[in-house]
């Protein structure tokens, strides 16, 4: 008599709970390995060989698990669709993760004195140069910002200058700490009220 009890726990292990574990088992070490190199491409030395021991000990688990059964194209799947979904979850923790410095190269040919003005009040240092494009006369913005700022410069730029051109590039190391970027949470009554407070002192 077949043991059906037998049976189903091995097709449910055979069919979706190690099918799951080589999927997620990928997904772990590329997503991983994103990180890694990203954390090299940034200098930062001492993570890197750390997340590059627990980035191999996984794949060295899923690949395991593929080569005792060669002959199910099954897992394969599985394994390619953990590499594709890796990558992506790597470039998303990348984005969160904003490690690192960028400089951002801004060009217009309208007068950013506005623009200036805003992305100092913000605390970006700003290098101004007069050049000539093809057109005419330009301004170029130089800035160096942590990555998590880009955002915000950005959307200054956009507001105060729509069209002007911006390049971002990465950068592997600066001399000195970058000031970070402050902004005032105190409403306009409470900043009236101590001015007046210290007046009357």
């Amino acid at each position: 008599m077949i043991d059906l009890s037998a049976f189903s726990s091995e097709f449910i292990y055979s069919f979706i709970l190690l099918p799951i574990m080589i999927f997620f088992a990928r997904v772990c070490d590329v997503s991983l390995g994103t990180i890694r190199i990203i954390f090299i491409s940034k200098g930062i030395k001492y993570l890197a060989p750390l997340i590059g021991f627990f980035e191999i000990l996984i794949w060295l688990l899923a690949i395991g698990q593929i080569m005792q059964n060669l002959t199910n194209g099954y897992y394969y799947l599985f394994y390619a669709g953990g590499f594709a979904t890796g990558n992506f979850i790597g470039i998303i923790l990348d984005e969160k993760l904003s490690i690192g410095t960028v400089a951002i190269r801004i060009i217009t040919r309208r007068n950013a004195d506005n623009l200036i003005e805003a992305l100092r009040k913000k605390h970006i240092s700003i290098t101004i140069v007069d050049a000539e494009g093809a057109k005419g006369s330009v301004k170029i913005l130089f800035s160096i910002v942590k990555r998590q700022n880009v955002q915000k410069v950005i959307k200054t730029v956009k507001k105060y200058n729509p069209n002007a051109f911006y390049s971002i590039e990465d950068i592997r190391q600066v001399s000195k700490e970058l000031p970070p970027y402050k902004k005032s949470y105190s409403h306009p009554f409470f900043s009236d009220f101590i001015k007046n407070w210290r007046k009357g002192k």
